[in-house]
């Protein structure tokens, strides 16, 4: 993939999470540039209206190296993510509702749908409230991730930290589905989290692989796509 096809997958993907109700005015996605510590990053402005000309290039110890306007002020997240951990290829930071009111119930995310295998390794909570405008708080973002692919902040959202800008995008969306489920499943049996039928772990990670193989993240991303441009 070049740069500027990399710049509109991280644009759109940035529309996509608004689309899908993971963010507002505030959240933001970004993409490393490959083999490198650099970064693509958006301005100060809701995803909603994020472009593949408006976005800035970054590096891992928080420096603007190209683009006009101000980044958003969390970048720290995405920058120390990156520099923890090499394989990273896209980061999301969004504030889905569902993930902020399941990360303040004291409940880790249970696998209680197919997609949802996936997070079967599971999803650690960062316990600290408020933003994260540091590189001591990005790297305690990142370090609280782990080699996970997902993780929530209590009270603020979540983080995806996934292979490439496309998968990072579908997996946010899939979060919130996960999470928006479980809460949904506690409310039937009335909060009795004893009662929720979750996958054992084979099961999740059988489910987990085939919901995370090319086909189905590449369909997914087909249909968040078309639905974030108005086609559908």
């Amino acid at each position: 993939m070049d740069l500027m096809q990399l710049r509109q997958d991280v644009a759109l993907a940035n529309r996509i999470v608004h689309r899908a109700g993971l963010v507002t005015a505030f959240g933001h996605v970004s993409a490393r540039i490959p083999a490198t510590d650099r970064f693509i990053f958006p301005t100060r402005a809701s995803p909603a209206l994020a472009r593949a000309e408006t976005l800035l290039i970054m590096d891992t110890d928080g420096q603007r190296l190209e683009g006009e306007g101000e980044p958003n002020t969390e970048f720290w997240i995405h920058a120390r993510i990156y520099a923890a951990r090499s394989n990273v290829g896209a980061v999301a930071h969004v504030h889905a509702p569902a993930c902020v009111a399941l990360g303040q119930i004291g409940q880790g995310l249970r696998v209680l749908h197919n997609a949802g295998g996936i997070f079967g390794e599971g999803v650690p909570l960062f316990q600290r409230v408020g933003l994260i405008r540091s590189r001591e708080l990005g790297d305690q973002v990142a370090a609280t991730l782990g080699a996970h692919r997902a993780m929530l902040l209590r009270g603020h959202g979540a983080n995806v930290a996934e292979t490439d800008i496309r998968r990072a995008a579908v997996v946010a969306c899939l979060l919130e589905e996960a999470a928006d489920i479980q809460l949904k499943a506690l409310a039937a049996v009335g909060g009795d989290a004893d009662r929720l039928h979750a996958y054992t772990r084979e099961e999740a990670e059988r489910l987990g692989d085939e919901t995370g193989s090319s086909g189905p993240m590449n369909r997914a991303w087909q249909y968040y796509a078309a639905l974030a441009d108005g086609q559908i």
